[in-house]
């Protein structure tokens, strides 16, 4: 190995040389001399090596104790606090075209850049080189990943994240097929964030199966085994019939009934993906990315690729979310990021407590009435805040969390924020029906993203900010794989954010349960349903049980008028804004039909009953 002794020790020659990779040694070697740190500590699976990282974390004030044992606070810097889209790019070959959506820069041009700025970027500061295994050891899911860090928060949160993957690197037998990805957090303030923000870049290589990230801390843009790595599973599993989704996996267990079902569900951030997942009473297998798979039996089965958490805090409370606010209130190892301090103790939005006005948040020292240098008003946290936690701590985690070949596939549930057009739970036609439900997501954005909250956004399969291949070669992998099963999963739109005229919800926030076991029953035939010109709808007397038998409550006639009536001249206008971006984008025509069908049903109810918002109980003829 050419790297100097004195910055990669003999201890860290021989963890390499282990591996008997020269592709993993080519890489550190490249890095090291371009990134110039002083220290280069290689971290194997081994207990001392991970201890090591997290008191690291510690050492170099990326993360403080607070009160409670294992529990710690990392800050990222004010202007790093969401996924940043617009330094995220794919380096694209000459010659090469995606689409438009997808935000780009000449890989030639891309590479000098980011090796320009590279360049002495982790003087003084040292490289941690960690292996890790996206999805369960030693399986059909596997896909070994390295991480190159400078920054001991992002090292310690993969630990909570992801299942450790030095031994699958020896499984490799000197192979090159992992993905690689490079941080740093650049220059550190005072407080330990990142300085240099307007150098922030996101680079992804897919030709290398590589990803530069530097001058950035906040998890989203920094640990690369999380939505990085979504945009490299992208690209291989679109060339290599499988898919990789921005999906929770749980299961479903309905009461009286021995059964699990498990779901699948896509949607955009803070859309109530994570607190789905979590429904009480449920299993959890994941919450945030599968692999889907069709195996020997022709059936979907899929994996959580990861073993941990990086999930929102803002309104997790005892009542609406206990199991995970049980675990952010008792003692293990966990690390919150950018919520207020006070005493040693932690404060969020929404934690259903009084909450003190004064503390340390991620703008520094915090008063009540605080504001930023644009005059606006600093609230006590941030509102993407976060927590990270291993997945194992939930008491309701699944019993098949780590199957090596996951577990079957039976629903597929595609989410978003809507206030005003889609009802709280519908069924697709059949697959090709669903796939379209799932490309046509939209969602009204929120602080997940940096940028305007409010806004309607398109989000196919809540996967658009990750797609890296051509839009309509994904929505044909994704036909492709329907066609390809023996038995496909039903296919569920769900929406828990519809308003009334004065802007109030029409749904409570634990009023899901009831749409995901009407959802599971439908699985198993147990409710009939109606067929109306967007799917199959539950029946009232269905529903109203539901919410009898699950959540103690009544639910009346008016209710479900109002959440499930077709607004027919709303969703008419969602076709109209979304047809023409797929017809730029060449989908498949057995997609582009849907428009339509969907188009013609829908003009032909508001015909056939003169009126443009549709009293669900003028389908009732037509059950299925």
């Amino acid at each position: 190995m050419k790297s100097n002794p004195s910055i990669l020790s003999s201890s860290a020659m021989a963890k390499l040389s282990a591996l008997n990779n020269p592709y993993v040694v080519q890489i550190v070697e490249e890095y090291v001399a371009l990134c110039k740190p002083s220290k280069v500590t290689i971290i194997t699976d081994s207990p001392e090596d991970i201890a090591y990282v997290r008191q690291l974390a510690l050492d170099t004030g990326e993360e403080s104790k607070i009160s409670m044992n294992g529990h710690t606070i990392h800050y990222d810097g004010y202007e790093d606090q969401g996924r940043d889209k617009e330094h995220t790019r794919v380096l694209l070959p000459r010659g090469q075209i995606l689409s438009k959506r997808i935000n780009t820069i000449d890989r030639e041009e891309g590479l000098a850049e980011i090796y320009q700025l590279m360049d002495g970027i982790m003087k003084g500061k040292e490289m941690l080189v960690r292996f890790f295994c996206l999805g369960p050891l030693d399986s059909r899911f596997s896909i070994p990943a390295m991480q190159i860090t400078d920054s001991t928060y992002v090292a310690h949160s993969e630990d909570l994240l992801y299942r450790t993957g030095y031994e699958e690197f020896l499984r490799l037998k000197g192979s090159d097929k992992f993905f690689q990805f490079i941080h740093s957090a650049g220059e550190l303030d005072e407080r330990g964030c990142t300085k240099n923000v307007s150098d922030r870049r996101i680079y992804i290589d897919l030709e290398k199966n590589r990803v530069f990230s530097i001058n950035n801390q906040y998890a989203g843009n920094s640990i690369g085994l999380k939505k990085l790595a979504l945009r490299l599973a992208i690209n291989k599993a679109n060339h290599e019939d499988w898919l990789s989704e921005h999906m929770f996996l749980m299961g479903v267990h309905p009461q009286g009934k021995n059964r699990t079902t498990y779901f699948t569900g896509a949607f955009p951030s803070a859309c109530g993906k994570t607190s789905t997942a979590m429904i009480p009473g449920q299993t959890i297998v994941g919450d945030d990315i599968v692999y889907m798979k069709i195996i020997e039996d022709g059936v979907c089965h899929a994996v959580n690729i990861e073993s941990g958490i990086f999930g929102i805090i803002a309104d997790v409370n005892p009542v609406d979310d206990p199991l995970i606010y049980k675990c952010l209130t008792t003692p293990r190892e966990l690390i919150f990021s950018n919520i207020l301090i006070n005493d040693k103790k932690p404060y969020w939005l929404g934690m259903g407590c009084q909450t003190p006005e004064t503390g340390v948040n991620h703008s520094g020292k915090w008063f009540k009435g605080k504001k930023d240098e644009r005059g606006k008003e600093i609230p006590l946290a941030h509102k993407n805040a976060r927590y990270t936690m291993r997945i194992s701590e939930l008491e309701n985690i699944d019993p098949n969390a780590d199957a090596k070949d996951g577990v079957e596939v039976s629903a597929i549930i595609y989410g978003g924020r809507d206030s005003d057009t889609n009802i709280p739970v519908y069924q697709s036609f059949n697959w090709e029906h669903g796939v379209f439900i799932g490309a046509t997501l939209e969602s009204e954005t929120t602080a997940a993203t940096l940028g305007k909250e409010g806004q309607r956004a398109h989000s196919p399969m809540a996967n658009l900010d990750f797609i890296v291949v051509p839009l309509g070669k994904y929505i044909e992998n994704h036909l492709a794989f329907g066609r390809r099963m023996k038995k496909t999963p039903l296919i569920f739109s769900t929406n828990y954010f519809l308003k009334d005229q004065s802007g109030e919800y029409l749904n409570d926030k634990i009023d899901k349960k009831v749409w995901i076991l009407w959802a599971e029953g439908r699985v198993h035939g147990d409710y009939e349903a109606i067929e109306t010109p967007i799917g199959f709808i539950p029946k009232y007397e269905d529903i109203r049980n539901l919410f009898q038998a699950t959540l103690n409550k009544d639910y009346s006639r008016e209710q479900y008028e109002n959440q499930f009536s077709i607004r027919i001249d709303k969703l008419l206008a969602k076709l109209d804004r979304l047809e023409k971006g797929f017809l730029e984008e060449a989908a498949p025509k057995e997609f582009l039909n849907w428009f339509g069908k969907q188009r013609a049903s829908l003009r032909l109810a508001k015909e056939k009953y003169s009126k443009d918002i549709i009293n669900p109980f003028d389908f009732l003829s037509r059950l299925n």
